[in-house]
């Protein structure tokens, strides 16, 4: 049996298309021929291909094996080359698409292993309701981002251009292999590093950060230069810097405070807005009594306790609010007293 040139050419057209190995495409064939074999009928119970790719001349060598698989016996077997070329084809393309699936992500796991905390961007292609997750197309590969790492109730349209995170890269995964993230706190991390140039040269450190992903993120940020304001560098000229990453998560706030050695003003710092009168802590229990007027105690706690919430989350104290009261106290009325003044 014999593979003529233009056999041989289509093959390697094919590879080079799928941006497969020729020498994979010739084992491919080679293993298609002897699935083939195996299924015409009374064949042997093993059997040896050969293929020259130089000459296209393929030889099929049916084989006897005793008890322990050790080969006996061996002959060349002569087919009839239409009917088996027909099973022969469909075993080749059942075996090409395997072949170029796992090229495919043989050349995936090369350039994206090792990039775990990386920044991509993709395209949403769609999403898949079997497994509740949203697919990427970043080019040069897929990405999937699950459920759990998606941000709550964030509606990702088809054709919409989206960063996220790369968690995982799965080596033995049989579908996707590259996880990715927009729900967790190092993603914001990644899109400051990406507006902030001074977090990228270590001018201004980020050293604190508390997420509720959707919704709002505190970030606590210190400079290394004294001539260099953090709060600044991250927010930038009229906030631009801050406002790119807000559309990038498509309205959820973010706070950032300046980082502080003194707890008590860190704390004060981390429940912002709110102006804060008092804080007593407990360094044993890891515990800060805040006390503020009345008329800051609900901006102190946010809506559903949210800005206490994630203030203890970017301190790692627990964090107790009390209200002061904001009315002045009364001060008690001297009246003069002008019984011995002297009449004139």
């Amino acid at each position: 049996m014999k593979l003529g040139n233009e056999s041989k050419q289509a093959i390697e057209s094919l590879a080079l298309d799928k941006g497969v190995a020729v020498e994979s495409m010739y084992e491919a064939l080679v293993s298609a021929f002897r699935s083939a074999y195996m299924r015409i009928p009374n064949a042997a119970e093993e059997a040896r291909v050969t293929l020259n790719p130089d000459s296209g001349e393929v030889l099929i060598y049916a084989q006897e094996l005793d008890n322990e698989g050790n080969v006996i016996e061996e002959w060349k077997v002569e087919l009839d080359e239409d009917e088996f070329g027909r099973i022969a084809a469909q075993s080749f393309k059942q075996m090409m698409t395997t072949k170029i699936r796992d090229a495919k992500r043989a050349t995936v796991l090369e350039a994206y292993i090792g990039r775990e905390g990386e920044l991509i961007t993709g395209i949403v292609t769609q999403f898949d309701p079997r497994f509740n997750q949203t697919i990427l197309d970043l080019q040069d590969a897929e990405a999937v981002i699950p459920s759990g790492e998606r941000v709550p109730f964030e509606r990702l349209e088809r054709g919409n251009r989206v960063k996220a995170l790369i968690t995982e890269v799965r080596e033995d995964a049989k579908g996707i292999p590259i996880i990715v993230s927009r729900s967790k706190p190092e993603f914001i991390q990644k899109m400051l590093e990406l507006e902030v140039p001074e977090l990228t040269d270590g001018t201004v450190e980020l050293r604190a950060i508390a997420r509720e992903p959707g919704s709002r993120t505190k970030i606590a940020v210190f400079s290394n230069d004294p001539n260099v304001d953090p709060k600044g560098a991250c927010v930038g000229s009229r906030g631009n810097r801050v406002r790119q990453i807000v559309n990038e998560l498509r309205g959820e706030k973010l706070d950032v405070v300046e980082w502080r050695e003194d707890k008590v003003r860190f704390i004060k710092e981390a429940l912002g807005p709110a102006d804060i009168d008092e804080v007593e802590l407990n360094e044993e229990l890891k515990t800060a009594r805040v006390v503020v007027k009345d008329n800051q105690l609900s901006l102190a706690i946010g809506k559903e306790g949210q800005n206490a919430r994630l203030a203890a989350k970017l301190t790692g104290y627990k964090i107790d609010i009390e209200g002061l009261g904001d009315s002045p106290k009364e001060e008690p009325v001297i009246e003069k007293d002008t019984s011995d003044k002297e009449e004139e």
